[in-house]
C-alpha cells in the first residue's frame, strides 16, 4: 500500500491484524510500484491524452467506453499491471 495517511489509520491497521493480514507499505515516492499508478497512466494515455473533445459529453463517454470496456485492453494489462518487479541492489 502507499503511505497515505488513510492507509496508516489505526482502523486500518487493526482490521489487518484481526484479518491477519500484512501490510507492506511502498517507498516513499515510487508511483511506479503502485499498480493503480499504471493503471492510471495506462488510462490517461488512452482516454486523454492529445484528444480535444469539442463537447463534455463526448469527453464523459470515452471516460466511460474506456471503463466499459476494460476487456479490451486485458493483453496490455496482463504485462501492464504486475507484480514482477526488478530488484535493483545499491552497491
Amino acid at each position: 500500500m502507499d503511505n497515505a495517511a488513510y492507509n496508516r489509520a489505526y482502523a486500518v491497521r487493526d482490521l489487518a491484524i484481526e484479518l491477519n493480514i500484512e501490510l507492506i507499505y511502498l517507498p516513499a515516492h515510487s508511483p511506479n510500484l503502485n499498480i493503480i499508478e499504471r493503471l492510471w497512466k495506462f488510462f490517461k494515455k488512452e482516454v486523454m491524452q492529445n484528444k480535444y473533445r469539442q463537447e463534455f459529453t463526448d469527453f464523459y463517454e470515452s471516460i466511460c467506453s474506456f471503463f466499459k470496456d476494460l476487456d479490451k485492453y486485458e493483453d496490455k494489462f496482463k504485462t501492464l499491471l504486475t507484480l514482477n518487479f526488478q530488484i535493483i541492489k545499491a552497491n
